[in-house]
């Protein structure tokens, strides 16, 4: 007869024990089993499992031995072993597994006086599956109304007071300027600049992660091979100076593109958690539950995170006020409108990567990619649409980074019309009238740091230092726009949004240095994001003082 088991789905990582079995010893894949032995097959952390093995040690007795592994490799093994399994229990956070292994037959159903330990929202219709830990909410619901309150709303009081008092087209640049000189002015547009070079420099780690999750496991190690993502930047890049010299009769369209499939995809994503729970492969969805977070250097991170890595780029709303009837009414609406709009959408979008992936199993690089294949796994026929989904979001990353890359080659053709970096930049196209010159810089430029960026360090570690980098660059321009209003003569209010708004980006600045993933050595990383930072502003100094004398 086959030996069914029950699968036990940990809702969250930590919680009160509900119900498992479990064990205190560890047994790693390939040594002998006891088959007197209660066997339990665990994807969950080992300090976890071992506390739960603990408590029902004491309480029962019962001796049991435990196989750790990955959920998606675990719940292949049993579907593997079929009826002789020795496995008795599958614990796993992760539910495409358990569904495999539902989907095999290879489950029991769970008993009733089981079922009435734990209520009926974290047990499915089928029964035969039950949650044995949860949360008592998600804590980034805090986090994303904080960072509202503390970034978006100052920085969108700071830009409406600029506006009104600097109402030129050219935003920040010009504010920077005007508030207190050129250099800082020039150190603005040169951060900028840096920051959507470094931005569209990760397009090659991003994309060799789509093709993961749309061609599956088989390229995984394509897609970490450092030869082949320097291949994939190349062509990708190519394609984008190619589009940028054509100018925006062709680049238009990309664009539009990129912003359809957007919202597309932005509606799957909110869709898939209520799919599955429709299913039975998640036993309920709560997104707007909350629970008050833990303060500590990680939360701080990703609250500064939140803050400016979210909610930064409202100072572009400016740089075509000029082209506005009423630029200060217009902009004013647009945060009554958009305030809570924005918000909504971050808290239901993280609110459903989190539903449907382990926080600690979160795809960095292509966390998106990694939720809708997750999600679209156990729908049955309906999967087929996850590697489409998954192929539109690649689309949309290229649009963007189409559309960062195009505005990012302009400015070497202004700095050079402003005689702050030679008139060679200024050349432009005979037919297509775009600076030809300044886009084969740029782009030359980009590949250049996306190839140096993957240098000594893995694929994870290499985003996050282009990512942080590019970051960094676009927040050290949000500390002068903050300063300004400080060191000015602004009204009380705008001044104390200033405040809140510099000392939020001073938190992102100084815990950006922090990665967020395992690195070979955080020294290391950090004395390669600070020296990217200090060099490149002095070689943007040194140009400035070099070139002024000529203009």
């Amino acid at each position: 007869m086959m030996r069914r088991r029950t699968v036990l789905v940990a809702l969250a990582a930590s919680a009160t024990l509900a119900l498992t079995a479990c064990g205190d010893g560890t047994l790693e894949a390939g040594k002998n089993l006891d088959p007197d032995k209660l066997t339990i097959y665990s994807a969950q952390h080992e300090n976890l499992t071992q506390a739960w093995a603990k408590k029902f040690q004491e309480d029962t007795g019962v001796k049991v031995q435990i196989r750790y592994g990955s959920d998606s490799s675990m719940g292949a093994q049993i579907v593997q072993e079929g009826a002789k399994s020795p496995a008795d229990v599958f614990l796993t956070e992760n539910s495409p597994a358990m569904t495999t292994v539902q989907n095999a037959g290879q489950l029991a159903t769970v008993d009733a006086a089981t079922l009435g330990q734990v209520g009926a929202a974290y047990a499915p219709s089928s029964k035969q599956w039950v949650g044995v830990a949860a949360k008592q909410g998600p804590a980034h619901v805090v986090f994303w109304l904080v960072a509202l309150v503390l970034f978006y709303v100052p920085s969108a009081v700071v830009v409406i007071y600029l506006n009104r008092l600097m109402p030129l087209e050219g935003g920040l640049y010009q504010w920077a300027k005007l508030g207190f000189n050129e250099l800082t002015g020039f150190l603005v547009a040169w951060n900028l600049w840096l920051f959507a070079i470094l931005n569209t420099s990760e397009i090659g780690l991003q994309v060799t992660q789509y093709l993961v999750y749309i061609m599956g496991a088989g390229v995984e190690g394509l897609a970490v091979n450092p030869w082949f993502i320097a291949l994939v930047s190349t062509v990708i890049l190519g394609a984008l100076v190619v589009v940028t010299v054509l100018g925006l009769g062709v680049g238009k369209w990309v664009h539009k593109a990129g912003g359809v499939l957007m919202l597309a995809t932005f509606a799957a994503l909110l869709v898939l958690p209520w799919l599955n729970v429709r299913v039975g492969t998640l036993a309920a969805y709560h997104p707007l539950a909350t629970a008050m977070p833990v303060v500590s250097i990680m939360s701080l991170n990703l609250l500064g995170k939140m803050g400016f890595g979210a909610f930064g780029g409202f100072e572009y709303v400016a740089i075509h006020a000029g082209e506005c009837r009423n630029p200060v009414r217009s902009i004013a609406w647009s945060v009554v409108i958009a305030a809570p709009i924005i918000a909504v959408m971050f808290i239901l979008g993280t609110s459903s990567v989190l539903a449907l992936v382990p926080i600690d199993q979160i795809d960095l690089i292509a966390p998106i990619p990694q939720v809708l294949r997750i999600g679209f796994q156990p729908l049955g026929a309906a999967a087929i649409a996850a590697p489409l989904a998954i192929l539109a979001m690649l689309c949309i990353r290229i649009a963007q980074a189409s559309v960062m890359f195009t505005g990012n080659t302009r400015l070497p053709m202004v700095a050079g019309w402003d005689g702050l970096l030679p008139q060679w930049f200024t050349r432009v196209h005979p037919r297509f009238k775009t600076p030809v010159n300044s886009i084969l810089f740029v782009g030359a430029a980009t590949l250049a740091l996306s190839i140096v960026g993957l240098i000594g360090v893995g694929k994870q570690e290499a985003f996050q230092l282009l990512w942080n980098g590019s970051a960094i660059f676009y927040a050290l321009t949000y500390l002068v726009m903050f300063a300004i209003p400080i060191a000015g003569r602004a009204p009380l209010r705008v001044k104390a949004c200033a405040l809140s708004g510099l000392l939020m980006t001073l938190l992102f600045i100084a815990l950006s240095i922090v990665p967020i993933v395992q690195v070979e050595s955080r020294l290391l990383f950090a004395l390669k994001l600070s020296a990217l930072i200090v060099v490149a502003n002095g070689i943007g100094a040194a140009t400035f003082i070099a070139r002024r004398p000529a203009r």
